[in-house]
């Protein structure tokens, strides 16, 4: 007498591995969810600020060191002798609450003459200097 479970009977197995289809899927779902939400929060409070009839702009005072093609030197729109151009930086800052200062220099300067420049801006105390360039030809 045959068995009837016999043929029929396989060898099972168990299966152990882990099916990562729907990690996946929720992984998918939250990156979705953190791309549509991370603008939002990162955008500012909208405010509607009041409105005043003596309101003038404050003109930005700002401290500006020229190195003009011919090595002048100028602060502001006044010309420092070189061997000056140290005492009149410290006495800049000292006057300052904010040292940032805004350096111009002509293109066909040589790099020595820059550098030695730089050296005084630094001898003063400046903490920030901000490079002013203009912008090439096509670019927006």
């Amino acid at each position: 007498m045959l068995s009837s479970a016999g043929p029929a009977r396989r060898d099972r197995r168990l299966l152990s591995e882990i099916n990562v289809t729907p990690l996946v899927d929720v992984t998918l779902v939250l990156l979705i969810i953190f791309m549509v939400t991370t603008p939002m929060l990162q955008r500012g409070t909208d405010v509607e600020l009041p409105r005043s009839r003596t309101g003038i702009a404050k003109a930005e005072d700002r401290l500006t060191l020229t190195l003009a093609r011919d090595r002048r030197v100028y602060l502001n729109d006044q010309e420092v002798p070189p061997q000056a151009l140290a005492a009149r930086l410290r006495a800049a800052a000292a006057a300052r609450q904010e040292r940032v200062l805004y350096f111009r220099g002509d293109a066909a300067v040589p790099y020595g003459t820059v550098i030695e420049v730089m050296d005084a801006v630094k001898a003063a105390g400046f903490e920030t200097v901000g490079m002013i360039t203009d912008r090439a030809p096509g670019t927006p």
